[in-house]
């Protein structure tokens, strides 16, 4: 029971940091119908721009968080204004061929910049280490990305469900032609929800160099859990997500522990029996 108690608050660790990756990417996909597979590209960026940070100005952990945030934010309003908003009205596959062209100019673009190896991080002492409760032996710095998670959690459903800007961006879910109408101006709250999704993004990546580690094929190894994340919860959803995010942490982790021959076999399996019962997600509305 303890061991069973120690891999599911791994895995619900290991969830919510693919969660705080994962969900700008489903309220974008919701909002705009745009496949943008370099999403998972800005983590890779914000993940090095903490490091960088931390090594060459000596800036502390958590403010090089903010600034993996920042960072990635202001990347993808250019990136946003500059190519993407080039190709909304393209069909699905323009837009798969384009984002992953991104994804791998943004492999090779790392690669040349910071090298191919690996990139530690030393992270402060009081996230290192672990202590008991209950018996269990918890990881404080997995602790740490279930308390950052959960208050992230709370902000984006506050921010979504109770401001103003919230009513707009469900608005332009719903329906952007009927937002357009009734005065709202799409393409800010676009730009806008695309900044904040890819900040998020950057900080996840930021949160998982610790644990997941980071060099230039970061991308290729989690665009996939990032897929599946936002088709199991459903576009658009940040609850649906957000569950999603959980149950594919876990069965990651336990599949791993009990029968790591097999890989992560859990998360596919998982993956495709709720696809079956329900294509649009979890908490995705059928179309």
């Amino acid at each position: 029971m303890t061991s069973l108690l120690t891999i599911l608050f791994n895995g619900l660790a290991y969830g919510l940091l693919l969660f705080v990756m994962a969900v700008g990417l489903s309220v974008t996909m919701g909002m705009m119908q745009f496949v943008n597979l370099a999403h998972i590209s800005l983590s890779m960026l914000g993940g090095y721009v903490m490091v960088w940070a931390m090594d060459a100005a000596g800036v502390p952990f958590l403010v090089s968080l903010l600034l993996a945030f920042g960072a990635c934010a202001a990347f993808s309003v250019l990136l946003e204004r500059l190519v993407l908003r080039h190709f909304y009205g393209a069909d699905d596959l323009t837009q798969v061929l384009l984002t992953l062209g991104l994804l791998f100019m943004s492999i090779a673009s790392v690669a040349f910049i910071w090298g191919p190896a690996f990139k530690p991080v030393t992270v402060p002492s009081w996230l290192t280490g672990q202590f008991s409760v209950a018996g269990l032996q918890l990881e404080r710095y997995r602790l740490f990305l279930l308390v950052a998670g959960g208050l992230l959690t709370l902000v984006l459903v506050f921010t979504l469900e109770r401001t103003r800007f919230g009513a707009m961006v469900r608005a332009c879910v719903d329906s952007r032609r009927a937002a357009s109408g009734s005065g709202i101006n799409t393409d800010g709250v676009f730009a806008l929800t695309f900044a904040l999704g890819s900040g998020l993004a950057g900080l996840g990546g930021a949160m998982s160099v610790n644990l997941l580690s980071l060099d230039p094929n970061f991308p290729l190894r989690y665009l996939v859990y990032v897929l599946i994340v936002v088709s199991v919860g459903g576009m658009g959803s940040i609850t649906g997500s957000l569950l999603a995010a959980c149950l594919i942490g876990v069965a990651d982790v336990l599949g791993k522990y009990y029968l790591p021959e097999l890989g992560g076999l859990f998360i596919y399996l998982l993956t495709v029996i709720v696809m079956l019962w329900r294509p649009q997600g979890l908490m995705g509305r059928a179309a």
